[in-house]
């Protein structure tokens, strides 16, 4: 294994997936849950993201040629579902939807493994075009190539252990500490899914300025 090209696709991807700034998020969206399901959350959404993150890495952006679909419209389509989910936390939408079914209904049914903590969080088109552009630079070298999966896979499992550790998170903070954090990464989140939308324009060829 090339352990160059395997420090440089672990700082890359840890820079672009940002498994620390990830940790509140998960809390957010996850808060009031038992710990069983946020473990099965957690470990759920990190493998559906290696699995998408390894996919691209494979075969690049013939996935989404194959589909129709370019990088700038999977940005805006990421960009914008990603914006409902900032609104939901923003305003707290979940915790009046919750209220809305009554409190015989105490099992929360929510389930953000698919979306958004995979995608677009995990593997969003940052990510995915990193894979691409890793993978691409590599692909003649089996061990290259090696090193960068290693990679993606010690970020994910960054992810999923930080994610694990979303209990002591929540103690730490407290409700609401949590409230705080909710409320603020709603906005970071609105902001990084209206960046998302702009560079999908840009991609387009669309001016932004």
């Amino acid at each position: 294994m090339d352990f160059a090209i395997l420090f440089t696709a672990s700082a890359t991807l840890f820079v672009v997936i940002d498994p620390i700034g990830l940790a509140p998020v998960f809390v957010a969206l996850t808060q009031g849950m038992a710990p069983k399901k946020r473990k099965a959350i957690a470990l759920r959404a990190c493998v559906i993201a290696f699995v998408i993150l390894s996919l691209f890495g494979l075969m690049g952006e013939s996935v989404l040629s194959f589909a129709g679909i370019s990088m700038p419209a999977f940005q805006i389509a990421g960009g914008i579902l990603l914006f409902l989910t900032a609104f939901e936390m923003l305003f707290e939408l979940r915790g009046k939807r919750r209220s809305d079914k009554g409190e015989e209904s105490e099992e929360d049914d929510r389930d953000p493994s698919v979306f958004p903590l995979s995608i677009p969080l995990i593997a969003g088109p940052g990510a995915i075009t990193s894979m691409i552009l890793l993978t691409n630079e590599v692909q003649n070298n089996i061990w290259q190539l090696t090193g960068v999966f290693c990679a993606m896979f010690i970020v994910v499992l960054t992810v999923m252990v930080l994610f694990m550790m979303a209990a002591l998170i929540e103690k730490i903070l407290g409700k609401t500490g949590i409230l705080v954090v909710s409320r603020i990464l709603g906005m970071l989140l609105a902001a990084l899914a209206v960046q998302f939308i702009l560079n999908g324009l840009t991609g387009f060829g669309i001016a932004i300025g």
